[in-house]
């Protein structure tokens, strides 16, 4: 083993050492110019809340392991080299759908080149929708947990109307080496009634970081070793390490369009053993859910995707009438220096279920 590596596991067992001693303190760095509030665990960056002009939707980015290691995907907005460059419309971790009346909030990268007039283009544009922060309403910091508070609205690029509006409330958790988002969002429809209908594209989810991917010999576009993304698909497996793994037994790629209580993603990014974990509640619409999850490193779960989760069999379209509400409630866990077990991860979602 080489010293830096040896060097590596004995700082982050040091550090899982010293967490375990003391109650972490949850605090928050609001950056309003940079349109970002950073959430510190003990002075050091677990994740940042931030909502840039060109993602169109608010998003957790980066999220950071206990030891400090960033688990998401780079790009676009910070691109690291030898990183997949695909659907640049994940980034970070999100929530939004790819079909809410008619409308696309999953794909939206902006309208694009305001010049071209094709038919496609402006029929694109015409059925974009965007998710707009509003506002912070709270930041409650303290010991082993803070508390941020949002407002959001879900509009119609075209004209800017609003279909709904969104509150959201994050629980930022630090437990020695693992690192907790719990987040309840509640959408209530306006004027019109809002139908969530039936697509794979959506709900809540994380694009990870390369070397969480699953090893895979596609050949996919990819960033060069400064960082640039390259025109030339490329095949690259070093390094990558990740493997899925439900509630219900399934593994690596068969994950897909399952159904299942929470979904493991474990690996290893250098010597640092991670497992991040996505959650369902059993209050949650189509509990328990099926699995939008990739290997190309779309971690993601789709209460609303019935019909291409199940060859056309279930047909889901899920509808708030105006003025009427729906609340959504998940569970992301980051784990330091190990794999969780599945006792472990029962035993956080068992908590999660009691806590909210």
């Amino acid at each position: 083993m080489r010293v830096k590596s040896i060097i590596t596991v004995l700082l982050i067992a040091l550090f899982s050492l010293s967490c375990s001693n003391k109650t972490p303190e949850i605090a928050f760095v609001k950056h309003e110019a940079e349109k970002r509030v950073d959430v510190m665990v003990d002075g050091n960056l677990f994740t940042s809340y931030c909502w840039p002009d060109k993602v169109m939707k608010p998003i957790l980015f980066p999220i950071n392991t206990s030891a400090g290691t960033t688990i998401t995907r780079g790009y676009p907005l910070a691109t690291r080299p030898f990183e997949t460059t695909d659907h640049p419309h994940h980034n970070g971790n999100w929530l939004n759908y790819g079909d809410v009346n008619g409308y696309n909030f999953w794909g939206n990268m902006g309208p694009g080149d305001p010049s071209d007039t094709s038919a496609a283009a402006v029929r694109r544009r015409s059925t974009l929708g965007s998710i707009r922060h509003q506002s912070i309403k709270s930041m409650t910091g303290g010991k082993g947990e803070g508390v941020l508070v949002c407002e959001g609205s879900w509009v119609l690029d075209a004209t800017g109307r609003e279909l709904m509006a969104e509150n959201t409330e994050y629980h930022f958790i630090a437990k020695g080496p693992v690192r907790i988002i719990d987040r309840i969002t509640t959408l209530t429809a306006k004027e019109d009634s809002v139908t969530f209908r039936d697509t794979k594209e959506g709900m809540f989810g994380i694009r990870v970081a390369r070397e969480l991917e699953l090893p895979s010999q596609d050949r996919r576009p990819m960033t060069d070793a400064q960082g640039k993304p390259v025109r030339e698909p490329v095949v690259i497996t070093e390094g990558v390490t990740g493997n899925y793994r439900s509630s219900e037994g399934v593994t690596g790629d068969a994950v897909w369009s399952t159904r299942a209580k929470w979904m493991d993603l474990s690996g290893n990014i250098g010597d640092e053993k991670i497992s991040v974990v996505i959650c369902d509640h059993p209050g949650n619409v189509s509990y328990p859910t099926w699995w939008h999850a990739r290997g190309y490193g779309l971690f993601c779960l789709n209460p609303f995707g019935a019909k291409d989760f199940t060859q056309g069999k279930v047909v889901l379209n899920h509808t708030i009438p105006p003025g009427q509400t729906m609340t959504l409630k998940y569970r992301i866990i980051v784990n330091s220096g190990s794999h969780l077990t599945d006792a472990e991860i029962n035993e956080f979602t068992d908590e999660f279920a009691k806590k909210y």
